[in-house]
């Protein structure tokens, strides 16, 4: 089975925020002794980071789930627990990060790149942090928050100067083993290769990045064949090298070749057909057809050093007027307030990051934990937005994991 894997999903898990402590300190004549609960350790945070290393997403295809560390608890005497240790995710350089919906995150061109995409957890304050002059002995502390986790898609697309395109069988695995030290597998049968191949050229002046794509059929921008995933791979090719199979057992001649060949790339990015291209006649050794243009022959080097004279030339140029590829990250902030929504059954549920949080965190089993998430409510605005969405005494409430009965003090 091929190492090579140009997308995959896979299952983020952020480290979740250590709890809070509840503690008291043992001193005479201070009410219990007075709190010193510690706050947990923040959970760890998830990086996706492009690296020049790393040539294929093939890890994440059989293991798809990443997780970053928890936070530490936190103690007695206000000691606080330790953060989750973060967790970097290589991928290749080009590529791109979304969401399930398709909503780009980031696109990782250079190496080094990197995106925050999964945060961990808040720490739990310590009891010691809700020490107030009507709450001399608090006795309760916060939970950890849970991280972040959702599944987001990782989409490959090779970074080349030049990408070698035509039919398969057309002579471009050849072509490119004999130019690089790219040794990419070689049959004699249609779609030998299977994969994309890089390899790095070096003549005369010229040093440049040279990808064999996979052969393409007709169809193939519609998704014919591995159609699309091989097309993708010529997205970020400066220059296109159009190789004609000179030797072609098809029946097609050098002309219908390359028209049928750039309709598929017109049809699948028009802007393809802006790019530059070189136009080549491959297999002259043992060719078929008169071709007017440039001839190769891979096997006895004919017009090898000419082709790798002009290709140079086209990419040099290319690079000169060419912009190059920047990353980028999309950076969409979250709302931090709520919404309140009727629920099928009849209930209301309030949603919104900053409420969610609070119920997550606390202790729902403690009454004073309870009577604080209410205090908090009511500065945030949430019981008066109750009564104005029409929430009356004895509505069932969501709010994340919590169910109450809503209890209209006003009524009685």
């Amino acid at each position: 089975m091929s190492d090579f894997v140009d997308s995959v999903s896979v299952n983020l898990k952020a480290g979740s925020g250590g709890s809070g402590a509840m503690s008291f300190r043992r001193e005479a004549h201070v009410a219990q002794g007075g709190p010193d609960g510690g706050d947990g350790g923040k959970g760890g945070d998830i990086w996706i980071q492009a690296d020049h290393n790393t040539v294929s997403l093939f890890a994440y295809r059989d293991h798809p789930h990443i997780k970053a560390k928890n936070g530490t608890p936190g103690a007695g005497k206000k000691m606080h627990g330790k953060k989750g240790e973060d967790k970097v995710v290589f991928v290749p350089e080009g590529t791109i990060v979304s969401h399930r919906d398709g909503e780009i995150i980031a696109d990782l061109v250079n190496h080094g790149d990197r995106v925050l995409v999964a945060r961990g957890g808040r720490a739990g304050k310590g009891n010691a942090r809700f020490l107030t002059n009507s709450r001399r002995a608090p006795s309760f502390a916060e939970q950890g928050e849970p991280g972040e986790e959702f599944w987001i898609d990782l989409e490959m697309k090779l970074m080349a100067d030049a990408a070698l395109v035509g039919f398969p069988n057309a002579g471009k695995s050849t072509l490119i083993s004999s130019v690089s030290a790219a040794k990419p597998k070689i049959a004699d049968y249609p779609f030998t290769t299977l994969e994309p191949n890089l390899g790095l050229v070096k003549f005369d002046d010229h040093e440049f990045v040279l990808a064999d794509i996979p052969g393409l059929i007709e169809g193939a921008s519609k998704g014919k064949g591995l159609g699309i995933q091989f097309l993708k791979h010529i997205e970020r090719a400066r220059v296109l090298v159009i190789l004609i199979d000179l030797a072609s057992m098809d029946g097609f001649d050098p002309k219908e070749q390359e028209a049928k060949l750039l309709k598929e790339l017109g049809e699948y990015r028009a802007e393809l057909l802006e790019r530059p291209r070189l136009v080549v006649g491959s297999k002259a050794d043992v060719a078929q057809f008169d071709f007017d243009g440039l001839k190769i022959s891979a096997v006895t080097r004919t017009g090898i050093e000419e082709f790798l004279g002009k290709l140079g030339e086209l990419v040099d140029q290319a690079r000169r007027d060419q912009v190059a590829d920047e990353s980028y990250i999309v950076h969409n902030p979250k709302a931090e307030g709520f919404k309140i929504t009727r629920e099928d059954d009849g209930g209301f549920r309030i949603a919104g990051r900053s409420i969610e949080r609070v119920v997550a965190m606390s202790d729902l089993s403690n009454e004073d934990a309870l009577d604080y998430v209410h205090q908090k409510m009511m500065r945030m605005g949430v019981e008066k937005a109750m009564r104005k969405h029409g929430i009356s005494h004895g509505d069932i409430v969501r709010i994340g994991e919590m169910e109450f009965e809503f209890e209209d003090e006003e009524v009685f």
